[in-house]
């Protein structure tokens, strides 16, 4: 396309008030858009949003009565956001179940992220005594996974 063509298009643009325009000449495609700075310097507001009620503080028998709930042993935490699996596909047997004895470097369950699984292995000896995920759940970064006492 010819300079002086496109000088004028460019022009038009400008005296007009679109804000863009696209030519075709044969094979040749020309496309000018016009960005208004106002726009740019536009400031929205966000409606301020009432504030929240702070949630009753955890009287310590509360917190006692959850930490009850648990049986006692070491926490294995989950090291990766990811999906929580207790085997390695949906027709094969649990790494682990409740009262499984395990040993140190033991898998206890998989947690996939990004599509690679990754094996989680119990960092202690003794036996399950919770799970506490439910198979094909998604699991954050130092969330409790089993108990092992």
């Amino acid at each position: 396309m010819d300079l002086r063509k496109l000088k004028k298009l460019i022009d038009l643009v400008e005296e007009s008030g679109i804000t863009e325009l696209e030519v075709s000449e044969g094979e040749e495609r020309v496309r000018i858009a016009k960005h208004s700075p106002v726009a740019a310097q536009q400031t929205y507001m966000m409606p301020q949003a009432a504030p929240l009620a702070a949630p009753a503080a955890a009287t310590p028998a509360a917190v006692d009565d959850e930490k009850s709930d648990l049986p006692e042993g070491q926490v294995v935490k989950s090291p990766m956001v990811g999906t929580f699996y207790r085997s390695t596909s949906p027709d094969s047997e649990p790494f682990v179940e409740i009262g499984s004895a395990v040993k140190a470097g033991d898998t206890l369950c998989i947690v996939e992220a990004m599509k690679l699984l990754n094996e989680i292995e119990s960092d202690c000896a003794g036996v399950v005594k919770a799970i506490l995920v439910e198979n094909g759940q998604p699991v954050e970064y130092g969330e409790p996974l089993f108990i092992v006492g």
